[in-house]
């Protein structure tokens, strides 16, 4: 098989996006040594490091009718590297379907509430079209809940569409946490739908009773509300990876109060540290979580959990262990190994 990846993701700093199409396609080019797969973007991207011999960067736009990318210049590299597959990985395939094709739909958050993601108005308008002409041969979904919402949103048929589960990289492991005054951590991109402003309003109920500082680690989006600064709240931006495995080893608790997820993959990454992780109950963050993490989804909820492990530490302890069991039931390996046949299900219906 020579298949295509969209690489445009790669473009980004950091991020879930980021993240899952560095970790699949290096760990497609791990598990299936006899294929090829190219990287392809019309932006600038860096290669992942220590690559495959068999990942491989394809080309982009090579005069200016090809910038034109989804319509005209893609087909023409996906020709130039004789590639029988491509993968969208980000919301879209190509609009002249002539090869199978893949597009990831990581979330319905586009559809749900336009103030969550101000420029996403391309997305919102051309993929429901990629589906439902039957442009992209087949759908993934990093989870069953957003599998079930896509075909009923989209009106996919059953067999189009698969739930395939990303994982926590192998950098994310237990790790000792340098010295620090005691803290509840975020990682994620700071954006609207993650409830950030909740989770401060809730630290700052916790903080007129315990010493506890709260860390806000990740790239903000430009559409995300400044916050002002204020004793105990550090706002770190991005950070590496060996920094943030730190951080989640040395926090009380990782809290998530996001109000929508498609899979919730820095939840996993805090697990697969051993951090104990305070959630919402959103459907797909119920899904990975499994019982494995305290979920609060209200208000009062939230600040109680933040309370009990503040004055508790010690009952953390059980939920890391929980923590660490759901965690080693995910792996990259197995995400690249259910993306291929899916790879496979598009090369034989189309």
């Amino acid at each position: 098989m020579r298949a295509a990846i969209d690489a445009t993701p790669l473009t980004l700093s950091s991020g879930g996006l980021r993240r899952y199409t560095l970790e699949l396609s290096v760990a497609l080019a791990e598990g299936f040594p006899r294929d090829d797969f190219f990287l392809v973007s019309d932006q600038a991207f860096r290669m992942p490091g220590g690559a495959p011999a068999n990942l491989k960067r394809g080309g982009g736009p090579r005069h200016p009718a090809e910038r034109r990318w989804w319509l005209w210049g893609l087909d023409r590299e996906l020709e130039r590297l004789g590639a029988g597959m491509f993968h969208g990985t980000n919301f879209a395939a190509p609009y002249v379907p002539r090869r199978p094709s893949v597009l990831t739909l990581h979330d319905l958050s586009p559809w749900m509430d336009a103030a969550w993601h101000a420029g996403a108005g391309r997305v919102r308008r051309r993929t429901p079209l990629l589906i439902r002409f039957g442009l992209a041969t087949m759908v993934v979904t990093p989870s069953e809940a957003v599998r079930k919402q896509a075909i009923e949103r989209f009106r996919i048929h059953p067999d189009r569409i698969r739930a395939v589960p990303h994982a926590a990289a192998a950098c994310f492991h237990p790790v000792a946490a340098p010295p620090a005054p005691p803290y509840f951590l975020y990682a994620g991109t700071l954006e609207p739908r993650k409830n950030i402003p909740g989770l401060v309003a809730a630290w700052r109920e916790v903080r007129r009773y315990h010493s506890v500082d709260l860390v806000l680690a990740g790239r903000r989006r430009d559409d995300f509300m400044q916050l002002s600064p204020e004793p105990g709240l550090q706002m770190v931006g991005e950070v590496s990876d060996e920094r943030l495995a730190q951080l989640f080893a040395g926090t009380l608790a990782f809290v998530y109060p996001s109000f929508y997820e498609g899979f919730g993959l820095p939840v996993l990454e805090a697990m697969q540290c051993g951090a104990c992780v305070i959630t919402s109950r959103d459907p797909a963050i119920s899904e990975i979580a499994a019982g494995a993490a305290i979920q609060a989804d209200t208000h009062a909820e939230l600040v109680r959990a933040m309370l009990d492990v503040s004055a508790h530490p010690e009952r953390a302890e059980a939920w890391r262990a929980r923590s660490l069991a759901r965690a080693r039931e995910y792996s990259w390996q197995r995400t690249a190994q259910l993306t291929h046949e899916v790879y496979e299900e598009a090369q034989r219906r189309f």
